[in-house]
């Protein structure tokens, strides 16, 4: 915890030196120039003042009622407001190494608080708190997470309805139902990406998946199937990576076995209907001796990123094998279009866009970070909700508990039996006492899948408005899950069933793709 205090004292200072910096910038503009210019200055110097008297703190702590993630989203608002007012260069460069030293003070920050509180609790303060990294996720409510709290915490912006507006102007057809159900609630950048489409450019698609179990479940095919909508709707190439090489070092899989996995999961992706002519897969194990590209990115994001800024960000400590601490750079090289000269030949800033669960986004974070470092363009990211375990949001789903998931694997007869055993209702205890006060749909488990899975807007609006009435029972909402699932898993068997060892090796082979 002392190491914490000091660097994040050493932190504060920085931020200071950098606004005294700014500062001095700011009246030597002043000097030089008159009238409009002289205006200008003082307009930029008061919203300086403003700044520091949000960074003032004692020994480097945080300011009563701003955590360093709200300093943070201010500050890169500032840069913002001042590339947007054409500010000087100096002067936009010392508000960056300002924004730099406070991302650095946030990730200590955020390090140093405990698991069950937030970083800008006051002492005393025992409210439990949601907690999303990319190895575990916890709510604290049965609702599950509170994702707006999320976005400020991440420092991402919200999908709201001037982007689906705009997306939809932009590729002429309605917002997958992913977008419109707020699925995908979160993003970095996608204005960027549709500013390259307007002006007919591509960008390119990146996801993945870790392996760790033979058979999939329903939560994992989310991103994919939003993934597939995104490569059909805008005509890109797409790479998907499977990290072996993670679930080696993270669960207690042999490198044999991880690997097996990584092809059994990708014969679970391809069914889902990606076409070949536009998309790679490659598992890390594999890969990395398949292309020195690849290789090569990964070794210059490592050099990028210090052995503090990785325990901040992803809670490392002295006794984590030094594989995971170096694992971050692997997952971060995809984003990059250098990664796959033999997709993008010598094109090495074609955009990325990443779907994928908002626990994710501390990977890249980090990648955007370090990105314009190495002459890169920032990956855009799009995030979505937690697929909730069956059980309900609050509980945790595990690969370890068949009960927690519909597998791809399931019969008919397991699908039935899982949803009316173990689906957490939002019911009430008594028919009678449903009638008079109507179900929770925001804690049923039933309606919460049938967000994902049932396409039409207008009967998932009638069933949630006829299960808050009392008019749907329990029962009932689970039966029309039941009928909406059980096609769906059998018709994914039987595609699954055609996906041959030549199939996945045609996938899994590096070469170009059609649509570049």
């Amino acid at each position: 915890m002392a190491d914490s205090l000091a660097q994040l004292t050493a932190r504060a200072q920085a931020a200071e030196n950098a606004v005294d910096g700014l500062a001095r910038q700011l009246e030597a503009m002043g000097k030089g120039e008159e009238g409009k210019l002289r205006m200008e200055n003082q307009r930029l110097a008061a919203r300086l003042a403003e700044l520091e008297a949000k960074l003032e703190s004692k020994g480097g702590s945080t300011p009563s009622g701003k955590s360093a993630a709200e300093k943070v989203k201010e500050q890169g608002d500032l840069v913002r407001q001042l590339k947007a007012d054409k500010a000087s260069k100096e002067v936009i460069t010392e508000a960056v190494t300002v924004l730099k030293a406070l991302k650095v003070e946030a990730e200590v920050e955020a390090a140093a608080a405990p698991a069950d509180k937030p970083a800008d609790a006051p002492n005393g303060d025992a409210a439990e708190e949601d907690e999303v990294n990319p190895w575990d996720v916890k709510a604290s409510s049965d609702k599950g997470i509170d994702y707006d709290k999320l976005i400020v915490k991440f420092g991402s912006s919200a999908v709201d309805a001037a982007l689906l507006e705009r997306l939809e102007r932009v590729t002429g057809k309605p917002p997958h139902h992913f977008l419109r159900r707020g699925i995908f609630f979160s993003h970095r950048d996608l204005g960027f990406i549709l500013d390259k489409v307007e002006k007919g450019e591509k960008f390119f698609l990146y996801t993945g998946r870790g392996p760790s179990s033979d058979s999939m479940h329903l939560g994992h095919l989310i991103p994919f199937l939003f993934t597939k909508w995104l490569q059909e709707t805008f005509n890109v190439p797409l790479v998907i990576q499977l990290t072996d090489d993670e679930k080696f070092l993270w669960k207690d899989l042999k490198q044999e076995e991880a690997m097996r996995l990584a092809r059994q999961n990708v014969k679970d992706i391809i069914a889902l209907g990606f076409d070949v002519e536009k998309t790679f897969i490659f598992a890390d194990f594999t890969f990395m001796g398949q292309c020195p590209a690849f290789y090569q990115n990964i070794v210059k994001i490592q050099k990028c990123v210090t052995y503090n800024q990785v325990k901040g960000i992803f809670g490392f400590d002295d006794s984590s094998p030094i594989g995971k601490i170096s694992f971050p750079a692997i997952q971060a090289a995809p984003s990059f279009s250098s990664s796959f000269p033999f997709i993008f030949g010598d094109k090495k800033t074609v955009p990325c866009l990443i779907p994928c669960a908002i626990d994710q986004d501390p990977y890249f974070r980090m990648t955007r970070d370090v990105a314009p470092r190495l002459g890169y363009v920032k990956p855009a990211l799009l995030h979505s909700s937690f697929f909730p375990a069956m059980q309900g949001a609050k509980t945790k789903m595990s690969a370890s508990d068949t009960t927690s998931s519909i597998y791809l694997t399931d019969t008919p007869k397991q699908i039935k039996t899982k949803i009316n055993k173990y689906a957490f209702s939002g019911g009430k205890d008594t028919i009678e006492e449903h009638r008079e006060k109507g179900g929770d749909t925001e804690v049923d488990i039933s309606y919460q899948y049938l967000s994902f899975f049932l396409d039409d807007d207008e009967k998932l609006a009638r069933l949630g408005s006829e299960y808050r009435s009392g008019a749907l029972l329990s029962g009932e909402l689970k039966a029309e899950l039941i009928n909406v699932l059980t096609p769906m898993v059998i018709e994914h068997q039987a595609r699954r069933k055609e996906v041959t060892e030549e199939i996945v090796t045609t996938f899994m082979t590096p070469r170009k793709l059609s649509c570049c």
